[in-house]
């Protein structure tokens, strides 16, 4: 049975995601089964019909998203007041469907295979603003928001190479297929967007103290026994819906996404630096770190690995790579054997500078490597034309400790998520005070 613990309780978000520190937050970020008792609602989830891309009128993506609204509407103060903050800010909008142009037409697709309501494509609007670098600080990743623990329920791979839950196929997989399995266990979309923002378990509870009560069970019905972040989260959907919708009439712009893929997947044969990659395929690192954000290493390793890279420069990249003469990538790894093996010896050992190592296995200042650790250390001679193999891709991990004359009361394991300072530019303002979770 599928472990419901972790999907009960949901991290605190932001009540209005225009709020001031929510949108300093993204403005900074790189723009680059469930199994449960039935409660005599249907099994099987209902939207828009599946459809052919050659079954369209519309030229872009946004009238494709139009023509599969599926959820009921709903219409109170809290939409109203929603419409308002987002149609007060429509240069911030088209920041965000500048962000969502890379992914949006594949999260358009997959729905759409599934049979799913093309709104749901607009959730990471209220998730991340399409940010796939958005960390939240109770470490909720990407642009569907993925809690570690649920990311790995739904097989989302973390590691200390890549990061599934920033990934755009993997994550957007896990995501429709959790709002499916929450639709089954509801029967009703606006219930099944509560609990995947609050946990099932507490839309169950809540359902059940209204029917003991005599009550309804909608979602307006149950409103007054969510907390905030849950009762504004489906009006700030229909908010957005409804912009989406007539974007006109409210006064905003949103840029022409092309109703066709903007991205195709390349199967890489050996391990590749990203900075290769990206050469190879003729883009800058930014843009191709937008397609690929789920890489947290400066290598790109795994048999099964896919990179994303729009059509045209995905022809570059095969082309380019033909005639490429050099090493794909200058990386292999080292394990840590001994307290003796400093960051400074092995900078030494491997021709290199502890800055250069530093910056690879993202380990701050002011702390050291302890036995165990496995690194990202410059190829040598020897290790070329060799890959990183996959248990070794699995299993390391990077271990640190206070550098000595700090105290040893700042030891700690870093599993997985070493901090780059860095990486604070992208972290989502939320309330960390709450026990729940978010996914």
């Amino acid at each position: 049975m599928y472990d419901t613990t972790r999907l009960t309780s949901v991290a605190a978000a932001l009540v209005l995601l225009f709020s001031a520190p929510f949108a300093q937050a993204i403005d900074n970020a790189p723009s680059s089964a469930t199994q449960g008792a039935a409660i005599g609602r249907p099994a099987a989830p209902a939207g828009a019909a599946m459809l052919k891309v050659d079954d369209y009128k519309e030229t872009d993506v946004w009238g494709r998203i139009r023509s599969g609204y599926a959820i009921p509407d709903i219409s109170n103060n809290l939409v109203e007041r929603h419409v308002k903050s987002y149609a007060s800010k429509p240069d911030y909008m088209a920041r965000i469907s500048g962000r969502a142009s890379l992914y949006l037409y594949h999260v358009v697709q997959e729905l759409e295979k599934r049979g799913m309501p093309t709104e749901l494509a607009l959730l990471p609007v209220i998730e991340s603003a399409f940010n796939p670098q958005a960390l939240s600080t109770a470490s909720a990743a990407g642009i569907w928001q993925f809690m570690p623990g649920t990311g790995k329920d739904f097989n989302l791979k973390q590691n200390m190479f890549k990061d599934e839950r920033r990934g755009v196929l993997a994550s957007t997989d896990a995501a429709l297929t959790y709002l499916q399995r929450l639709y089954t266990m509801f029967g009703d979309w606006q219930l099944a967007l509560a609990a995947y923002n609050w946990g099932e378990g507490n839309v169950l509870k809540a359902i059940k103290t209204n029917q003991e009560a005599g009550k309804p069970t909608d979602f307006e019905s149950l409103a007054d026994l969510m907390p905030a972040e849950t009762r504004n989260y489906v009006p700030k959907l229909q908010a957005v819906k409804n912009i989406v919708a007539n974007p006109t009439q409210f006064g905003v712009t949103l840029p022409v996404i092309d109703n066709q893929p903007y991205f195709t997947a390349v199967d890489k044969t050996s391990d590749i630096d990203v900075a290769v990659a990206a050469q190879l395929a003729e883009m800058s690192l930014d843009e191709f770190k937008a397609l690929n954000p789920q890489f947290k290493r400066p290598v790109i390793t795994g048999e099964k690995t896919k990179i994303l890279l729009p059509k045209e420069n995905a022809e570059k990249f095969h082309l380019n790579l033909a005639q490429w003469g050099q090493a794909l990538s200058n990386w292999t790894t080292h394990r840590i054997t001994s307290a003796k093996e400093s960051i400074g010896s092995l900078a030494s050992k491997f021709g290199t500078t502890p800055e250069v190592i530093r910056q690879a296995n993202n380990i701050p200042a002011q702390t050291r490597l302890k036995a165990g650790s496995t690194i990202l250390v410059p190829k040598t001679s020897a290790s070329m034309h060799s890959d990183i193999a996959e248990n070794i891709i699995e299993s390391a991990v990077v271990a640190l400790e206070a550098d000595r004359g700090e105290k040893r009361g700042g030891a700690r394991t870093q599993r997985f998520k070493s901090k780059a300072v860095a990486s604070s530019k992208n972290r989502v303002s939320r309330n960390t005070n709450s026990t729940r979770k978010h996914r």
